[in-house]
């Protein structure tokens, strides 16, 4: 189960904040009380997620995808097939009209 970063999550404003301010990593750790290696590694994802985020990249949600999707994506995968049968009925009638055949 992947590492759930709360209590260093509800500080990400201050973090950022003292970030912009020249200060280091160990003196954010020492204020909020928190180890060097938490705010490191903080730091070190979010810019990550910052960098891809300008560079168009979509976040997506790490781990094994649940059995039952998102409604919406079964939503747009049901107009997906229901736009592919109506082609096809379509395509089948011209082909019976072509043919002769009403």
């Amino acid at each position: 189960m992947p590492r759930k970063y709360t209590k260093i999550n509800q500080y990400e404003k201050e973090i950022l904040q003292w970030k912009s301010e020249g200060m280091t990593n160990r003196e954010i750790a020492q204020r909020l009380g928190l180890e060097y290696s938490q705010i490191h590694n903080w730091v070190t994802r979010y810019n990550e997620r910052q960098r891809k985020l300008k560079a168009g990249i979509v976040p997506r949600k790490k781990g094994r995808p649940r059995k039952d999707s998102e409604p919406r994506d079964i939503v747009a995968e049901q107009a997906y097939i229901i736009q592919r049968l109506r082609m096809e009925n379509e395509l089948l009638r011209d082909f019976m009209r072509s043919m002769g055949r009403r």
